[in-house]
């Protein structure tokens, strides 16, 4: 049975992203792209909500073209060719989406979490994440605090509806700077 694993970059006030949407903070050294390559390593499957989607198949298709930033030459092809599940009721996929998940969040994502293979990526965004969260389905939380106050953007896990007890597994500082948790829940 294959788990979900949410990876996050989030600023020290909390949010994902700035107030106007701006995600050009996260600072990916070495370290963080070891961690983050760690975690690819684990998964067969990428899953995304759909404003995290449209950031990604805007830039990763093609994105040797764009940096030559190690990160980017490394996770670029991986990304590429791992199977990737978007979910969202009004989206109906492009060349890049393997499947996008409209139904029942709790049955769909039963489902995947059933089948056959390694476990399932989740990354960024808030809104997929809280939805799943509520519903207890995401089974590892791996959360990198980057060292910027952003004042501003959508936090993390949005507005959630009830309290949710993670367990602290692990912490580590990485490249100096960037704090990644590793959480499960309570």
């Amino acid at each position: 049975m294959g788990k979900i694993i949410y990876w996050v970059h989030t600023s020290v006030d909390g949010f994902v992203d700035g107030p106007n949407g701006e995600f050009d903070w996260p600072t990916m050294g070495p370290e963080l792209s070891a961690y983050s390559d760690g975690l690819d390593r684990r998964v067969d499957t990428l899953l995304f909500g759909r404003p995290v989607w449209e950031m990604m198949v805007g830039f990763w298709p093609n994105a040797e073209s764009m940096s030559d930033d190690p990160h980017v030459t490394a996770f670029a092809p991986f990304w590429r060719a791992t199977p990737k599940i978007v979910f969202s009721r009004s989206y109906e996929g492009d060349e890049w989406t393997s499947r996008v998940i409209s139904g029942d969040l709790a049955t769909e994502v039963a489902a995947l979490k059933a089948r056959p293979g390694r476990d399932l990526l989740l990354t960024g965004g808030t809104a997929l994440a809280a939805a799943l969260t509520e519903r207890r389905l995401i089974d590892e939380y791996h959360v990198a605090v980057h060292p910027v106050v952003l004042g501003g953007g959508r936090p993390l896990f949005g507005a959630p509806e009830q309290r949710r007890n993670l367990r602290l597994v692990e912490t580590q500082t990485v490249d100096g700077q960037v704090v990644v948790s590793h959480y499960q829940l309570g």
